[in-house]
C-alpha cells in the first residue's frame, strides 16, 4: 500500500518497523466545543486507514490525542462558568458519543496534554540543555534557525516564513520565527517547572505524547492540512532535535471541508457540527459522504452531496438485506461471480493506490448493482449469496459501514407481520396487506421487496430531518 507523503511529495510505501508494527499518531481535537464535520472527515479517513492496514495483516498501534489546555479552552471555560478540566471533560464525553455513533473504532490510546506535563518538561529540558531552546522572561522558545531543515514539510523557506506567516509577538525572543515551548503564567491552570510556573505550548504537547506512546520514529503521523504549518512543522523541528533522528516516515494530511465552496470558520458562522450532519443523513450515508472525495482534496458540504450519499447507501442497504434474506436455492451464475471477484480486486487496488476511497465506494456500488439486478430478475440464489456476502462484508468493514442490526424480538414481529400480509395478498385482500406494509414502514422503518415466491425486507437508515429525499423520521410522523 502506498500513501501520499506530504514530507517527500511522493507516493511512499508503508513499511512496518522491526516488530512488524505500524505506529500511527493522529492529532486530535481541541476540546472546547462539539466536534464539527471537518474533524469528522479527518478522523473517519484515519479510521479507514487503520481498518485497511489491519485487514492487510499489519499490527496497528493507533494514538489520538486530546488537546485539553489551550487559550480557547481557558476562554470558553470562563464563558461557561466551568473549570478548564470540567469543560474539557464535557467535550471529550461529547466527542465519544458523536464518533461512536459514526462507527469509528476506539484508538489504542487517547492521551491528554494535562496528564503528560512531566513528559513535556523532560523534552523541553533536553532542548534547553542542547541550547536549541532558550529562556526569556515570558517563556521558553525553540531556536528555529538551529534546525536546518525547518520548512521542509510546508515547503516554505525561512525568508517566506519571515515575510508572510503569523508570528507570536514577544520582544524578548531572539528571532520572530522562534516558537513557544513553555509559557510562564501564575494564573490557573499552570504547573511548576524548574524555570517557573506556566503551561506548555501547543506543539510540544504532541511531540511529548507521540514519543511516549510510539517511540522516537513512527510510521505515520497526520491530521488536517491546516496543521502542516505551523503545528506539524514545529513538531518535526523539536522532536528531531530531541531525538537526533528522523521523527516520522510518512506524513498524511486530509483536505479541508468547505461549505458552499467557502472555508468553514466560526467567524463566518458556517461551521456544521457533527451532530447536525449526522441527523441530516444517518451514520452510514455520512461516512459515504466523508469518503466520497479523495482524502487529499477539499470536500464541499452541501445538500446535493448528502442526498447523493443517502441514495448510495440505499442501494448498498438493499443489496445486503437481499443477500441475507434470500431463500431460493439454485446454481451460481458463473459470469456474475467472475464479475464480483473482479470488483473485489478493483476495491483492493483502489485502497492500495493512496487509499482512493471514492473508487473503493464505486466498487461497492458496482457489486451492489450486480446483486440487485440478479435479485430483480429473480436469479439471485442462496448459493450465490454465500460467495458474495464475505466479499461485501469485508469491503463494508474496511469502510466502516454497518447495516442496522435488528433485535431478535423485533425481527420476529416483522416476519410475523410479513407472513400475515402475504396471507392477505393471496386472499386478494390488498387493502389490508397495504396497511401492514405501511405499518412496517412507519413503526419499524422496514421496506419490503416482493419476489415471485417470497418477500424480503430491509430496515432502512432514516435521517432525523427531512431534506427532500423522500424520507422522514417516523418518530415525527
Amino acid at each position: 500500500m502506498k500513501l501520499f507523503n506530504s514530507y517527500t511529495n511522493k507516493y511512499d510505501e508503508i513499511i512496518a518497523n522491526k516488530l512488524d508494527n505500524i505506529r500511527i499518531y493522529l492529532c486530535g481535537v481541541t476540546v472546547y466545543d462539539d466536534s464539527h464535520i471537518g474533524h469528522a472527515r479527518t478522523i473517519v479517513v484515519f479510521d479507514v486507514l487503520r481498518r485497511y492496514l489491519t485487514y492487510l495483516g499489519m499490527h496497528v498501534i493507533f494514538v489520538q490525542n486530546f488537546t485539553d489546555i489551550d487559550d480557547k479552552i481557558i476562554n470558553k471555560s470562563k464563558i461557561e462558568g466551568l473549570s478548564t478540566e470540567e469543560l474539557s471533560c464535557k467535550y471529550i464525553k461529547s466527542y465519544f458519543k458523536d464518533f461512536s455513533a459514526l462507527n469509528v473504532l476506539y484508538a489504542d490510546f487517547y492521551p491528554k496534554a494535562t496528564e503528560h506535563i512531566n513528559e513535556i518538561l523532560a523534552v523541553i529540558t533536553e532542548l534547553v540543555n542542547k541550547q536549541i531552546a532558550y529562556v526569556t522572561p515570558n517563556g521558553i522558545y525553540f531556536r528555529v534557525k538551529r534546525f536546518e531543515s525547518y520548512g521542509k514539510l510546508s515547503k516554505k523557506t525561512l525568508e517566506q516564513l519571515e515575510s508572510g506567516s503569523r508570528i507570536e509577538i514577544d520582544p524578548e525572543k531572539e528571532d520572530p520565527l522562534d516558537f513557544a515551548l513553555w509559557k510562564f503564567s501564575s494564573d490557573s491552570p499552570s504547573w511548576n517547572s524548574s524555570w517557573g510556573k506556566g503551561r506548555p505550548g501547543w506543539h510540544i504537547e504532541c511531540s511529548a505524547m507521540a514519543l511516549k506512546y510510539l517511540g522516537s520514529e513512527i510510521e505515520i503521523h497526520g491530521g488536517g492540512q491546516d496543521l502542516i504549518f505551523p503545528h506539524h512543522e514545529n513538531e518535526i523541528a523539536q522532536s528531531e532535535s530531541y531525538c537526533d533522528r528522523k521523527f516520522v516516515k510518512l506524513w498524511m494530511h486530509v483536505g479541508m471541508v468547505t461549505f458552499k465552496d467557502e472555508k468553514m470558520s466560526k467567524s463566518l458562522g458556517n461551521v456544521v457540527s457533527l451532530r447536525e450532519a449526522h441527523s441530516r443523513s444517518g451514520p452510514n450515508a455520512l461516512r459515504l459522504y466523508l469518503l466520497s472525495v479523495h482524502y487529499t482534496k477539499p470536500l464541499d458540504y452541501n445538500q446535493e452531496n448528502l442526498s447523493e450519499a443517502i441514495q448510495k447507501w440505499r442501494q448498498i442497504e438493499h443489496c445486503v438485506f437481499e443477500l441475507n434474506g434470500i431463500k431460493r436455492r439454485g446454481e451460481v451464475p458463473t459470469q456474475s461471480i467472475g464479475d464480483i471477484e473482479q470488483i473485489f480486486i478493483e476495491f483492493q487496488n483502489a485502497m492500495n493506490g493512496d487509499m482512493n476511497t471514492s473508487l473503493a465506494i464505486a466498487s461497492v456500488l458496482k457489486l451492489a448493482n450486480v446483486v440487485n439486478k440478479l435479485s430483480s430478475l429473480d436469479r439471485l440464489t442462496y448459493d450465490t449469496s454465500m460467495i458474495v456476502l464475505p466479499m461485501l462484508n469485508t469491503m463494508l468493514e474496511i469502510l466502516g459501514l454497518k447495516v442496522l442490526e435488528v433485535p431478535n424480538e423485533e425481527k420476529l414481529n416483522i416476519e410475523r407481520l410479513i407472513k400475515e400480509r402475504n396471507a392477505f395478498r393471496r386472499a386478494g385482500r390488498y387493502q389490508e396487506s397495504d396497511e401492514i406494509r405501511k405499518r412496517l414502514y412507519f413503526s419499524y422503518n422496514v421496506e419490503l421487496t416482493d419476489h415471485k415466491d417470497y418477500t424480503t425486507w430491509k430496515k432502512i437508515e432514516i435521517p432525523s430531518l427531512s431534506h427532500g429525499n423522500g424520507y422522514l423520521d417516523n418518530r415525527k410522523t
